[in-house]
């Protein structure tokens, strides 16, 4: 659910439903900062040795995604809630998998 939308920032709320996980995917222009409110998010993030690393943050961590960064958010056991504020090039955009057949799009 997208709360906030202006030309400088955009504000989400994402909803990941149990055993579910988004694309690994990352942005050529798109910077954003997440903090989690419910659940444990497992954030699988780029680093700086170019390797994916894997981070379980709950209510109350966060974290920034880097222009560049690979990146996936995945929900263990339980629903994770998080909000992300972002740069507002929503359609930015580059999947490398996808459990729902969306690679290459930018398709939400």
């Amino acid at each position: 659910m997208i709360w906030a939308e202006t030309d400088r920032y955009v504000g989400k709320i994402i909803s990941i439903e149990p055993g579910k996980r988004l694309s690994l995917q990352y942005h050529e222009r798109k910077d954003e900062s997440l903090i989690v409110i419910k659940g444990t998010l497992r954030l699988h993030l780029e680093g700086d040795s170019g390797e994916i690393e894997v981070h379980d943050l709950g209510p109350g961590e966060h974290s920034r995604v880097r222009v560049g960064r690979r990146h996936r958010f995945e929900a263990l056991d339980e629903p994770v809630e998080l909000v992300e504020v972002s740069t507002p090039e929503l359609d930015d955009v580059v999947r490398l998998e996808d459990d729902y057949s969306r690679e290459g799009t930018s398709e939400p």
